[in-house]
């Protein structure tokens, strides 16, 4: 099936494969779905078809698709072909998790049979190596090669033009904090006067913090810093087998030792956080551990698309399969890391299409070179992961521990997200292919304290790289309800970017103004080196 071999990827693709076979057999009416399918491809064969591929399939953009009697027929032979797996997946009487290997699975067979994965099934390429007489056929030859030995997935992106500290991470601010796990960045104010109370980011533990500062203008860092708040953020360090003992505790006891060392450089008792995919879990139960001790150091905290209650359907099911988890334990037993490119091509194929098929037309079928385009970039610096650690997330997935009220130990104390008084900030986003928008919506539930939900447009990713003045950024907001579908029927959109809704509602939450810090750090916790550091640029 992977036409550049991805090993990390195969185990997840059999559990994936046996999930879609057992999908189809409890898919009602199989035998009649075969025979309209097989009626389907026969009236596109003969021309009779009227079927038309969805708006936006780039796929089918070029003319030759309704133009040429060939193309046509064949075009829509395969749609008929992709659509009848899609629904026969669809129907099956089978659970969410099943259901979820099972739409994997299935994207990754109808898409590799699309006829654009071809020379001859591409219009457009074969008119390209005609034009080029030939020579595209030599570059995409020379590209296929060179991704062989390296990535051994078609290259996504060219991330030449990017340094990180030159154009991307580039926001000025010092390391205030260093222990071995993690650096924490005070970024310069720009504003005359800071309100009192500090805010730390604590981004991802498995991929690095510049996606929060890619560019001027496009940064949530450099937002929030011209907003008069005073803004630390969370670099993890990137993990060798040396550190393969790193488990959650770790980590939690890593974010409490920055949180302290925020407190002393500010002089504030109490800080306001925002916790980012995989590290709003990690906050949501470092905040419940400090309740726990009875200590409200947390003024307010902000969660954006990450999902606690993994009882909402989500596309972590497949991580969480036998046959993934074995090869994790089994790789993390060798090495003592799980490999981030491994994780990233797993995610790849989630979306093979967009992620995977595009890049082999372009680089090999078209001999283009790789975009050059900073989130892609950045999405491809990928870091490791401690055995200890990734086998403590995949148990509070697999039994969803942090759901019910001691069903998880951090740092030796029950956790108990109800028991957390903070006001919270909740975010999801409308097309997250990894945290559906209505797992976000749960934590609002989970966590005590009055908490404010936001729907985003966009995608994981895209929704955070959201800058004011996109003119096509939208947002919702409505009054918190208990189930999401009655949040969304009370909602209302909002035109443009959820940045400045966030930032009004944390400073509410931070304090007063007071004259800016004339230097980063203080006598106890002096700068060490300019932002972005170092373990942002460990390998």
């Amino acid at each position: 099936m992977y036409l550049i071999n991805s090993p990390a990827a195969e185990p997840q693709e059999r559990g994936a494969a046996s999930a879609l076979l057992g999908a189809l057999a409890r898919t009602p009416g199989i035998v009649d779905r075969s025979a309209s399918l097989a009626g389907g491809v026969a009236a596109a064969v003969l021309g009779r078809s009227t079927v038309t591929p969805h708006k936006g399939d780039r796929r089918f953009a070029d003319p030759a698709w309704v133009s040429h009697p060939f193309y046509r027929r064949l075009g829509q032979a395969y749609l008929t072909v992709e659509r009848a797996i899609g629904d026969a997946v669809e129907d099956a009487d089978i659970d969410w998790s099943t259901r979820e290997r099972a739409r994997f699975a299935a994207g990754i067979l109808a898409s590799g049979l699309a006829p654009t994965n071809t020379l001859v099934g591409n219009p457009t390429a074969l008119k390209h190596a005609f034009d080029t007489g030939g020579a595209s056929l030599v570059r995409g030859g020379r590209n296929l090669l060179g991704d062989l030995r390296h990535t051994r997935m078609p290259r996504q992106v060219d991330a030449s033009p990017f340094t990180v500290g030159e154009n991307v991470g580039a926001t000025p601010g010092e390391v205030v904090f260093r222990n071995e796990v993690l650096e924490i960045i005070q970024y310069t104010p720009t504003t005359p006067t800071v309100r009192t109370v500090p805010l730390l980011i604590v981004w991802s533990v498995i991929n690095r913090h510049y996606i929060l500062d890619l560019g001027k203008d496009r940064s949530f860092i450099e937002y929030a810093v011209a907003q008069g708040l005073q803004v630390f953020v969370t670099s993890w360090r990137n993990p060798t087998a040396k550190q393969a003992d790193w488990n959650l505790d770790t980590y939690a006891q890593a974010l409490l030792d920055a949180t302290d060392a925020i407190r002393e450089i500010t002089g504030s008792e109490q800080i306001g956080t925002v916790g980012l995919c995989a590290g709003g879990q990690l906050l949501a139960a470092v905040m419940a551990h400090l309740r726990g001790a009875g200590d409200d150091r947390v003024a307010h905290a902000a969660f954006g698309v990450s999902q606690i209650d993994m009882s909402v359907p989500n596309v972590a099911a497949l991580a969480l399969h036998p046959a993934l988890t074995g090869v994790t334990r089994v790789a993390t037993e060798a090495t003592g890391v799980v490999d981030g490119r491994a994780i990233a091509a797993v995610f790849s194929w989630l979306r093979p299409t967009e992620l995977v098929w595009n890049q082999w037309v372009n680089n090999y079928l078209m001999g283009k070179d790789a975009p050059q385009y900073d989130i892609l970039a950045w999405n491809n610096d990928t870091t490791r992961v401690p055995g200890a650690l990734q086998r403590d997330l995949l148990r509070i997935a697999m039994d969803n521990l942090l759901v019910t009220a001691g069903g998880l130990n951090l740092l030796g104390t029950p956790v108990d997200l109800g028991a957390i008084t903070a006001d919270t900030y909740v975010v999801g986003a409308e097309t997250d292919h990894l945290v559906p928008w209505q797992g976000a919506y749960r934590s609002t539930q989970l966590l005590g304290g009055d908490s404010t939900f936001v729907l985003s447009g966009g995608g994981h990713i895209q929704h955070l790289v959201n800058p004011p003045g996109n003119p096509k950024a939208h947002f919702r907001t409505g009054p918190v309800a208990e189930q999401a579908e009655a949040w969304l029927e009370g909602s209302s959109q909002q035109a443009g970017s959820w940045w400045p809704h966030w930032a009004e509602w944390a400073i509410a939450r931070s304090g007063e103004e007071r004259p800016a810090p004339k230097r980063l750090g203080s006598r106890r916790n002096k700068p060490i080196e300019p932002a972005p550091g170092r373990y942002v640029m460990e390998r």
